[in-house]
């Protein structure tokens, strides 16, 4: 079993769709436990597969309320917008280190998704679960939270983040 580990950007990756995820096995849930330890080594609090080299609609999140670990896990997550309210947070990636940016998004969702065991479930998420959700669904249909700012905002975090890979390399 290949151990997998945080893909930084750039990368075509970041611009994949994601497959299906259709077997339901052992090989799924060792998958995601890897995908957990990736995000509490670099202390994250969600990840979409993609971020870790794997074209699979897999998102986990632990938002960690005060700092215990909750883990969701959410297989071919589909997000649907519950009403047109909107609220903003900033945001950040792990494959985008030092950069950040504010990003609106749906306030409340809906979010269908299948269990590790491939049972079909639905949450209604609202608030900052709700963004994170979102930030993570989007790796997923090959955008990142970059694709939701303004032409002028995006070139000017990518020439800081540009400077941050020449400055750590």
């Amino acid at each position: 079993m290949t151990l997998i580990s945080l893909i930084q950007a750039p990368n075509p990756i970041f611009k994949q769709k994601a497959a299906m995820v259709t077997v339901f096995d052992d090989e799924l849930k060792h998958l995601v436990e890897q995908m957990f330890d990736v995000l509490y080594h670099h202390q994250g609090i969600g990840l979409g597969a993609n971020m870790v080299g794997v074209l699979k609609r897999i998102i986990i999140i632990d938002l960690q309320p005060d700092g215990t670990n909750t883990p969701m896990i959410f297989i071919n997550p589909e997000v649907e917008k519950i009403d047109d309210q909107i609220q903003s947070f900033t945001e950040a990636s792990l494959s985008f280190p030092s950069i950040s940016a504010e990003v609106a998004r749906a306030k409340y969702i809906s979010l269908k998704y299948q269990t590790l065991t491939g049972e079909e479930k639905t949450l209604k998420a609202e608030g900052w679960l709700a963004t994170v959700i979102q930030h993570e669904a989007d790796y997923l249909d090959g955008r990142t939270f970059l694709d939701h700012l303004s032409p002028v905002k995006r070139n000017n975090l990518l020439r800081k983040y540009k400077k941050y890979l020449k400055l750590s390399s």
